[in-house]
């Protein structure tokens, strides 16, 4: 494999995938995430650049019927500028780039400057959408072969953005297309559909030939709109379907009714949804994936990010001691890397906690100690709130009793107290805290328009500092307005009730309080509602 040497620049070619980022290639994440330089098209989802480290520079060059930010030869020309300053630049591409991208142009453009270039192909949206409809490119009761055309020929009126006639047109015989594969799959075809289809027919194949559209494929907001030859163009406009959209032409379309299963609802609950994620980046993954899985469209806001405290020395002192407490309470998932990680510091391991008895708050929780540190958690709360574990706990005699309760600076005293009620001597040490995040534009501007449907909070901070990011923005009691017409979904009453604090009626309270249970209970949500 190519690589660049040392301080010399180079161009990574990167298929991004067609929509879903989970679509990305292993190689193009890997490449991504050494970049210095990201150029990204309109088609590259958002969460894929949140593979490219913090620091490298994102600079937007989508194309979009008759809009282009930059033309190709401009392109090219940022690519090889950036690559002959040493830097790794990241060229991210929808689909593959090598399947109607311009790569191959990108490619040239790099070859003649000199610059090293890698290439990384991707999923094509010629396959992938159609699949995510549920219609195989192929299938031996059906279609035996596949085509793919390009429904935008190169335009020879130099980067205008609109389809005119040229040399380029020659290339495509009709007569031979037509019948060149039992499937034919149109990339860029919304604007030609007409001409595509007329010329199909022209040339001999039947008017009722099964047809179908799929705008945003393998994306949360993916619609589908099938027909023949014959009425697709109709059906197409009464939809108002525009681009970006695969044409799929042929007997493979049929399939549709039987393996739709990206957007059916009976298996995507959420499919549609467009949910935002409160949670800080370093917990988010999991409902993340829970609420993707469902087809939501998900948001990620962190409106906290967990920072481990400097000074360990009190948390040195009573890892180094363990033997010494009856109990340690775990709080939270965010408590137990930094746990892990000091007991490595130290030299310590499992055996530490052999004379102590460990209580998590929480599956989540519970399960991060067995993962990380191979403990498993003598007690775990039916409910993951303190009070829950408080009223059911285990040891009637506390009297006298050392408890360790490493946690979050800001976190509620209703545990120590209550413990200390009982007669225990509780050590409270914070190793970590919550810092509040910048609010980003793109949330608020989703709130204004109404196309948020849900925000989850997932804990008290969640909602405080979301709140207080609102309140520092001029269009604060707007935007609170329009809070009051999206779902708020609490992940259990402490949450709840901070919600309520701040003047806002929580729509859900899960009864489970988890992660799965909150999940769970949007999808009931939304299923009475629609």
């Amino acid at each position: 494999m190519l690589e660049a040497e040392e301080n010399q620049g180079v161009v990574y070619l990167i298929g991004a995938g067609p929509g879903d980022p989970g679509l990305l290639t292993l190689r193009g994440r890997e490449l991504l995430m050494q970049a210095d330089i990201v150029v990204y098209d309109r088609l590259v989802h958002p969460a894929v650049l949140d593979y490219a480290r913090p620091e490298a520079l994102r600079i937007y060059v989508g194309k979009a019927s008759a809009r282009h930010t930059l033309t190709q030869e401009e392109i090219n020309a940022l690519l090889i500028r950036h690559a002959q300053e040493g830097k790794r630049v990241a060229r991210l591409k929808g689909g593959d780039p090598f399947v109607f991208g311009r790569g191959g142009e990108e490619a040239e453009a790099c070859r003649a400057a000199g610059v090293p270039y890698i290439v990384v192909p991707g999923i094509t949206s010629a396959i992938a959408a159609p699949a995510y409809a549920g219609i195989p490119v192929t299938h031996r009761d059906a279609a035996s072969s596949f085509c793919v055309i390009t429904g935008h020929e190169r335009d020879d009126g130099k980067e205008s953005g609109r389809r005119t006639t040229g040399s380029a047109e020659g290339r495509r015989d009709w007569a031979r297309l037509a019948h060149a594969a039992d499937t034919l799959i149109f990339l860029m075809g919304v604007e030609a559909l007409p001409e595509i289809v007329a010329r199909l027919q022209e040339h001999g194949r039947d008017p009722q030939t099964p047809v179908a559209l799929v705008q945003w494929g393998t994306w949360p907001q993916q619609r589908v709109v099938s027909g023949t030859l014959a009425d697709i163009v109709d059906r197409i406009r009464e939809a108002g379907l525009g681009p970006p959209a695969v044409c799929v032409v042929g007997e493979v379309v049929r399939l549709r009714e039987r393996l739709r299963w990206f957007d059916d609802p009976q298996r995507q609950p959420l499919f549609g949804k467009r949910i935002l994620v409160t949670r800080a980046r370093e917990q988010a993954s999991s409902l993340v994936e829970l609420l993707r899985i469902r087809g939501a469209e998900v948001l990620e806001y962190p409106t906290i990010r967990i920072e481990r405290l400097k000074d360990t020395n009190e948390l040195d002192k009573a890892l180094q001691s363990l033997n010494g407490y009856a109990w340690i309470v775990i709080t939270s998932v965010n408590t137990v890397p930094v746990i892990a990680e000091r007991l490595e510091a130290l030299q310590l391991d499992a055996r530490a906690f052999s004379m102590t008895k460990v209580a998590a708050i929480g599956p989540a929780t519970a399960n991060a100690l067995r993962e990380k540190l191979g403990i498993r958690a003598d007690f775990v709360p039916t409910e993951a709130v303190a009070e829950a574990l408080i009223d059911q706990w285990p040891d009637s005699e506390m009297r006298g009793k050392r408890v360790l309760l490493p946690r979050a600076r800001e976190a509620r005293e209703v545990l120590p107290e209550r413990l200390r009620a009982m007669g225990a001597i509780v050590d409270v040490i914070p190793v970590y805290e919550t810092v509040a995040v910048k609010l980003a534009e793109a949330v608020v501007e989703n709130l204004m328009t109404g196309s948020i449907d849900a925000i989850t909070f997932t804990a008290s901070s969640t909602v405080k500092n979301l709140m207080q990011a609102l309140s520092r923005g001029a269009d604060d009691l707007e935007v609170r307005a329009r809070l009051r017409s999206v779902c708020l979904a609490a992940i259990g009453p402490v949450t709840g009730q901070t919600l309520k604090e701040y003047g806002f009626e929580p729509t859900i309270v899960a009864e489970e309080h988890t992660i799965a249970g909150l999940v769970k209970a949007l999808e009931s949500y939304f299923a009475q509602r629609d």
